[in-house]
């Protein structure tokens, strides 16, 4: 044999293994795998829906890792308190529409101005597009303001909607 082939481990044949009979213990190992998860306490409740709310910040520092926090916590969370995933979805849809959708609404606007200005037209909706610039820049504003007086009025135990779209996320709730 070689050196180098010595390198390398050699496994062994996996054992064959011998079908088990359905008796007591494996009703007990399906009944372990079946339990259902532990609800939260109010004050852990209280904190993850604050941070679903507060996720909106990493927006300013990653452009839309905010987004992906407040999916994470609903996610992980839906089973356990409905509350949370309340909260959390209503955070994440919140997120989604006024983060990301003024941005998607500035880069469609200045597409279709720099498309039309190829025939003048464009030229003249200049001005246009500036104005709309700056109002669909508060959009991101305006969702960090209000993600943030929603952390905090989660964290202290009361309900929190965003307008519009509170309603929307209780039903898509299961």
């Amino acid at each position: 044999m070689n050196a180098e082939n010595e390198i390398f481990e050699v496994t062994p044949e996996p054992t064959p293994v011998e079908p088990v009979a359905p008796g007591p213990a494996s009703e007990a190992a399906t009944q372990v795998q079946s339990v259902p998860p532990q609800p939260l306490t109010p004050a852990d409740e209280r904190l993850w829906a604050m941070l679903a709310h507060l996720s909106v910040l990493l927006n300013l520092v990653t452009g839309f890792l905010g987004v992906v926090a407040a999916l994470i916590i609903y996610m992980l969370y839906r089973d356990r308190s409905r509350y949370v995933a309340y909260q959390s979805l209503q955070a994440l849809i919140f997120q989604l529409i006024f983060w990301a959708g003024g941005g998607v609404l500035i880069g469609l606007m200045w597409a279709v101005v720099g498309a039309l200005s190829a025939v003048i037209i464009g030229i003249f909706l200049i001005p246009f597009a500036l104005i709309a610039t700056f109002l669909l820049l508060l959009m991101p504003v305006i969702a960090i303001v209000y993600g943030i007086v929603g952390g905090f009025q989660c964290n202290e135990g009361r309900d929190f909607r965003y307008w519009l779209v509170g309603d929307w996320a209780l039903n898509l709730l299961p």
